[in-house]
């Protein structure tokens, strides 16, 4: 699928420098971004709702330490 990004002025000569620095495409950057930032939030749901359950489940003995 093909999608416009706008990114403001100061964002585009980074990521332009970057990839110079790092001998890479822009494009390539952005797409790593994309990966990192799904990983990284797919972990953080999936220890949200790990989290969720184990409250749930020890509800009464975290209440009554309380």
């Amino acid at each position: 699928m093909a999608m416009n990004v706008r990114l403001r002025d100061e964002q585009t000569e980074a990521l332009k420098l970057r990839a110079e620095q790092e001998g890479v495409s822009m494009h390539a950057i952005v797409l790593r971004a994309v990966d990192d930032y799904l990983t990284r939030t797919a972990h953080e749901a999936l220890v949200r709702k790990a989290a969720k359950e184990q409250t749930a489940k020890w509800a009464e003995l975290l209440e009554r330490l309380r």
